[in-house]
């Protein structure tokens, strides 16, 4: 299959991008095809590092976007890595010109908890 161009583009979580997986694995099921290696690679691979719901996923991103030193790179990250120490955030936070304090990195810690 070749793509011939983007129609658009929006950020989603892993845990949504392993239900619009799971559709992909039902249609193809149902209409008796065979899935390819990569489709049974990346269904395995959303499977296997989803930790939370969809649903859930979407609303920690937008209440980590109201974080004020939170762009919306950093909020898919946390929510795909779902980071559950201050060094795990921290890395997320490595190539930032800023630094979050103690109270900031345990605020996005405990939404993060409260997530799983």
């Amino acid at each position: 299959m070749k793509v011939k161009g983007i129609i658009n583009e929006e950020k989603i979580t892993l845990q949504e991008l392993r239900e619009e997986l799971l559709k992909v694995e039902a249609v193809r099921l149902e209409a008796g095809k065979e899935m390819s290696y990569e489709l049974r690679r990346s269904i395995e691979h959303a499977n296997h590092l989803s930790k939370t719901s969809a649903e859930s996923s979407r609303e920690l991103v937008e209440k980590l976007l109201e974080f004020e030193k939170m762009k919306p790179e950093i909020a898919f990250r946390i929510v795909g890595v779902m980071p559950q120490s201050r060094d795990e955030l921290r890395a997320i936070y490595a190539k930032e010109r800023f630094n979050l304090t103690g109270e900031e990195l345990d605020e996005i810690l405990d939404l993060v908890k409260a997530h799983l």
